[in-house]
């Protein structure tokens, strides 16, 4: 039988960073009249990660034109500068990445303060030891299922371990805490992901994409995910 994440609902948010920028609003519209959970907003500086995205004034736009929850995924250095600003801009949730935050545990802190989610991510070379002891501070954590950066990448099968040995110290310490994967997320990915303990889902081109429209592809992530529970 697969494993069941502690929470009710699998909650899917399509990746901005895949969308048509020439007409963000629409694509985010879209997927709101699609019936998606949130939005996922990637910000990468070129030197945390080898890309360059989006920031402050596109997360300002954005939130004046949707009511969906916006969760910013910071793949920056020196995120903890940022993060008030990010707050007031609009974003739900904040998530940054333990390699890039020498004290975790004060910018986690500080995430909660200014009103967000407060969540950490790791690369998929990083330990699941280096959150151990900010894991009871963190609303989400965030596995890359790829090597961050850039999208349409091949999910990396080997994250499907760390995810389950996560989901058991999610339950042990933090049972109100979700669990996000983001990378290489399709129907073939999405359930066995699933069945690992994920319960928060980031799906870039597996949504945006040419071959159907935004709800199309989502009812083929739910489709593909009832049909294994059903087994």
């Amino acid at each position: 039988m697969s494993r069941q994440p502690s929470h009710d609902r699998v909650l899917f948010g399509p990746s901005i960073l895949s969308a048509d920028f020439l007409k963000l609003g629409e694509d985010v519209a879209e997927a709101e009249r699609a019936g998606v959970d949130y939005l996922h907003f990637d910000v990468m500086d070129g030197n945390f990660v080898p890309n360059i995205s989006i920031g402050i004034p596109v997360l300002e736009a954005l939130h004046r034109g949707t009511t969906l929850p916006i969760d910013v995924h910071l793949m920056i250095v020196e995120p903890a500068r940022w993060v008030e600003a990010f707050v007031a801009a609009g974003a739900t949730s904040v998530t940054i990445h333990v390699e890039a935050a020498p004290h975790l545990h004060r910018d986690l802190e500080t995430i909660t303060a200014a009103g967000a989610g407060a969540g950490v991510a790791l690369n998929p070379a990083t330990s699941l030891s280096a959150i151990e002891e900010v894991l009871p501070f963190a609303a989400q954590v965030l596995v890359m299922t790829v090597d961050p950066g850039f999208g349409g990448q091949t999910f990396i099968t080997a994250m499907l371990d760390k995810v389950r040995r996560l989901r058991q110290m999610i339950d042990d310490v933090n049972p109100l805490c979700r669990l996000q994967v983001d990378g290489g997320i399709n129907d073939q990915t999405i359930a066995p992901m699933v069945a690992a303990g994920a319960d928060k889902i980031v799906a870039g081109s597996a949504l945006y994409n040419d071959r159907q429209s935004v709800a199309e592809a989502l009812a083929g992530l739910r489709s593909a995910l009832a049909a294994t529970e059903r087994r």
